[in-house]
């Protein structure tokens, strides 16, 4: 995979990937407000029989967890640690796989019940979406890749070459 070398051309990828993690962060936050305090009747792909609240609760440990291994990759970033944000590096790719899947899901519901509008509205923006999530992942992704290999660069030259083994 080609690896970023800036973030929107002129940014370090560093910054971006600060951006990424301060924007889970913030997301996250408002998502959970969001389930709290709006009535939206939210529903589940699979199990479409679970009570509102349970479903509720669900969503607030998905965003609760987001908020987590946003936290992990923001510290991460800054202490240049590579175990700290291997997390959200492996969870982001399979996010926006199931991003797509709830697009496409959300948007043939709406055609089926024949709210095109709303369908329409609802592919494109959440296709857009989902393109900006990519494109943060890759220059994350990008990042990560960077401080691996400092990372494995320090560690073989912390190896004593000649050090009997045990």
């Amino acid at each position: 995979m080609t690896l970023l070398k800036t973030y929107y051309c002129c940014f370090s990828l560093r910054t971006g990937s600060i951006n990424a993690a301060i924007l889970g962060i913030i997301l996250g936050i408002l998502g959970i407000v969001l389930v709290f305090t709006a009535n939206i009747d939210f529903k589940t792909i699979v199990i479409d029989w679970l009570p509102k609240w349970i479903v509720n609760i669900i969503i607030v440990i998905n965003f609760a967890m987001t908020i987590l291994i946003s936290m992990l990759l923001l510290i991460g970033i800054i202490k240049r640690n590579v175990y700290l944000m291997m997390p959200w590096v492996i969870l982001g790719i399979m996010l926006a796989i199931g991003l797509l899947v709830s697009v496409i899901y959300t948007s043939v519901n709406f055609y089926i019940e024949g709210e095109s509008l709303a369908g329409t509205l609802m592919l494109v923006l959440g296709l857009l979406s989902i393109v900006k999530y990519i494109y943060m992942w890759m220059v994350t992704y990008s990042f990560f890749q960077i401080v691996k290999e400092e990372y494995d660069r320090r560690a073989a030259y912390e190896r004593a070459p000649f050090r009997r083994q045990y």
